[in-house]
């Protein structure tokens, strides 16, 4: 090989390593990167609620999945206003989530000042969960039936207390829904989370909660809690003997619970898509369908785009009911 042949290989190779180091030089994209630390799911209720065993539950498979620690943390307050806050305030990058519930569409409502634009400073990225909720008294109460409770609520007008994870939760919402469609009036008792209601509904403090279906029918029997209704279209399989609100005297009342992923807004967009996959991913695992299933909730894990929109239909319904219902905050 001449000198020249041998001098115009040299550059070829050269040429050749400059465009492969320029190929390995590409900067991977924040998917790529992320996480690379822990991530931390905001629960905006009480420890031991609904909305905290599901961050609970599809957290941990998150943290498999990602070989990071996902790490949940509760911050009740102001119907969920106070967690949610936070993680609008958060920095942006994927490391701080947002477990919400309805309330995220209910307080624009009811709250004359939001400390946060939901719209405009948090990211849906995917309903996780959603399933009817529980009508629900003391095991020891008299009423045993929704026709019953209505009676007696017509008779002693506003009498009849109901508990709620907080003003605006969807758990005071449900109530508040049911009131309006049946028609009575009912004494509203908020706490700072559904768990904390549930231990004043079972010592007889209150009378009644329209509660999701994971806390309420976890404390149904041993002489605490008797369900007078599901709140679906239809019969739960779960308790096949329980009937719906419809059926027991308020025709075509339905009302779901649901809980969601949020994240700040500006997080970059394929950081919300991984977050979104992998979330379905989880969600498509048999033995968190049988978790779901045992709680009463059927698996989502939709779009972003779809889960916007069922809540833009929903946020709907709650103005109409927070009209009806003349609800306020102090």
């Amino acid at each position: 090989m001449t000198l020249t042949r041998r001098s115009a290989f040299g550059r070829v190779f050269v040429a050749t390593a400059i465009m492969l180091a320029s190929w390995g030089a590409i900067p991977a994209t924040a998917q790529d990167r992320w996480p690379t630390k822990p991530v931390r799911i905001v629960v905006p209720f009480a420890a031991g609620g609904s909305t905290d065993a599901i961050a609970r539950m599809v957290g941990q498979k998150l943290a498999v999945l990602w070989g990071q620690p996902v790490v949940i943390e509760n911050r009740a307050g102001a119907g969920g206003n106070l967690g949610a806050d936070a993680v609008a305030k958060s920095k942006a990058d994927g490391y701080t989530l947002l477990m919400a519930s309805g309330s995220i569409t209910i307080n624009p409502y009811i709250y004359k000042s939001m400390p946060f634009d939901t719209k405009k400073d948090l990211v849906p990225i995917t309903n996780v969960a959603s399933g009817p909720m529980l009508l629900v008294v003391p095991e020891r109460s008299a009423v045993k039936s929704v026709k019953e409770l209505i009676a007696l609520a017509k008779t002693t007008p506003g009498a009849v207390t109901f508990g709620s994870a907080g003003v605006g939760s969807q758990v005071h919402l449900a109530a508040e829904n049911f009131a309006n469609a049946a028609r009575i009036e009912i004494n509203h008792v908020p706490y700072r989370g559904e768990a904390v209601a549930y231990n004043d509904l079972i010592a007889g403090q209150i009378h009644m909660m329209v509660g999701n279906f994971a806390a309420a029918s976890a404390l149904l029997g041993s002489g605490r809690l008797r369900a007078l209704a599901v709140t679906g279209k239809e019969r739960s399989q779960q308790l096949p003997d329980v009937p719906t609100v419809s059926e027991s005297g308020v025709p075509g009342f339905e009302n779901s619970g649901w809980f969601g992923f949020f994240a700040p807004a500006g997080t970059p967009q394929d950081i919300l898509s991984k977050i979104q996959s992998d979330t379905a991913k989880v969600l498509a695992e048999s033995d968190t369908k049988a978790r779901l299933y045992v709680q009463g909730m059927t698996p989502v894990g939709n779009t972003s785009a779809e889960f916007a929109k069922a809540m833009d239909a929903e946020s709907k319904l709650w103005a109409a009911v927070v009209k009806n219902r003349n609800i306020t905050t102090n």
